[in-house]
């Protein structure tokens, strides 16, 4: 593979914006689905999260492809959804968009954690960084489902090894972690607007 696992979504990112600055639907939900194969090496401890961020992805993506001209602008949906007063409901696009984000700046906060205590096992990496961002949103099953899968962490030196491909890791995650918050913080900011940035499972 050329480059690390993080390429294909590093070179996605650039564009994700259109030239005036709004956050196009498809650039980003592919920026998301790039992120995948990265979760894939966490093998059966990830699988939650990975159906969660699968299951989102596909509701967007769902409602882009319904009419991508009047969906092209990500927010547009949430706008509409709000306008309809179904922003709040557990199946809306509104509701996908929160726990993708979610999931995103859990898995930054996770490669964050990697690069900043090289001393850390992946248990305890993950567990700090669940702790920081999604434990607070979790009921008690959610949040106790999570704590199992996370004791099948894969072990740290073997998962940087396969994610690393014939690139610099370290770096690519890094540009990663700092390329990406942005957009996720500008979609937690947007969702405040409205009062949807606290919606729990």
């Amino acid at each position: 593979m050329e480059g690390t696992v993080f390429t294909p979504s590093l070179e996605g990112m650039q564009h994700i914006k259109s030239p005036q600055g709004e956050m196009l639907t498809k650039p980003f939900l592919e920026v998301c689905k790039l992120v995948l194969p990265v979760i894939d090496k966490f093998g059966t401890a990830m699988t939650l999260v990975k159906s969660d961020i699968g299951g989102n992805i596909s509701r967007l993506e769902k409602k882009y492809q319904s009419d991508t001209t009047k969906y092209n602008y990500l927010y547009n949906m949430v706008k509409e959804e709000v306008e309809c007063k179904t922003a709040k409901g557990s199946s809306s696009c509104t509701n996908g968009l929160l726990w993708l984000t979610r999931a995103m700046d859990y898995l930054v906060e996770l490669f964050r954690n990697l690069l900043a205590h090289p001393d850390w096992t992946m248990a305890e990496a993950c567990t700090d960084s669940y702790g920081k961002t999604l434990k607070k949103f979790h009921g008690w099953i959610a949040s106790s489902s999570f704590t199992v899968a996370m004791k099948l962490a894969p072990d740290r030196k073997k998962f940087m090894e396969v994610i690393a491909g014939s690139g610099d890791v370290n770096a690519d995650m890094e540009k990663f972690c700092s390329s990406f918050s942005p957009f996720l913080e500008e979609n937690h900011k947007f969702l405040a607007n409205f009062g949807l940035d606290d919606m729990k499972a």
